[in-house]
């Protein structure tokens, strides 16, 4: 079996569980669990070996900064939480830096950027009742950079208009959607459905980008 392949069926296998985990409210199988799924996916970038170009390098270091949010997540306590949105935004900076390295049609991400930014608003106004005064500004810093992450990777399909450039963008506006599952569950309503579509579109868009790492799926 080919590492990539491997690294695919870890992320997916604790993926189940980890959904399990949270149908079944298992904190055990939860901090057991996620942190192998997440591990998969970085299984599957460096299935090919350790990158050597800037676009491998700085899309390995985001992955890993999301394992790192992602196990930040899973205590209750607010300043873990916030650390883990930090790893998560250093990962989104992350990212966007892969996208500038690997070619962006700057023209693509600013039209990109205007329904980005009106539905980045609307998430924000939606949010802003339920979020505590004292984690409002790391919230919406985070949803600046995220925002901006998502109109780069749009922006690269000016560049490359074939698999890599459309894997992107999706990926990329999949891990948009995901998060607003986290924050559902985190400040208006926890419920295990937000977890339910949340981390399989989280999971989906993590394993692609790294596959584009590895070039497992091309």
């Amino acid at each position: 079996m080919q590492a990539h392949t491997l690294g695919a069926l870890i992320t997916l296998a604790a993926l189940g569980a980890l959904l399990y985990s949270e149908v079944r409210s298992l904190p055990w199988l939860r901090w057991a669990s996620k942190p192998i799924a997440s591990t998969g996916f970085m299984v599957v970038a460096l299935s090919a070996g350790w990158p050597r170009d800037s676009f491998g390098i700085a899309m390995t270091a985001a992955l890993g900064l999301c394992l790192v949010g992602d196990v930040l997540l899973i205590p209750a306590r607010r300043e873990i939480f916030m650390a883990g949105i930090g790893a998560f935004l250093l990962g989104h900076l992350a990212y966007g830096a892969a996208f500038l390295a690997r070619g962006v049609e700057i023209h693509w991400a600013l039209v990109a950027l205007v329904p980005l930014a009106v539905v980045a608003w609307l998430v924000r106004r939606w949010l802003g009742p339920h979020v505590p005064a004292r984690m409002a500004i790391p919230v919406q810093a985070y949803i600046v950079v995220i925002t901006a992450m998502v109109a780069l990777a749009s922006g690269t399909l000016g560049r490359r208009p074939d698999g890599e450039g459309l894997a992107i963008a999706v990926a990329a506006a999949a891990f948009f959607t995901s998060d607003l599952a986290v924050a559902r569950h985190r400040f208006v309503k926890t419920h295990y459905t937000n977890r339910l579509w949340g981390l399989p579109l989280y999971y989906g868009a993590q394993l692609v980008l790294a596959g584009l790492v590895s070039k497992a799926w091309m």
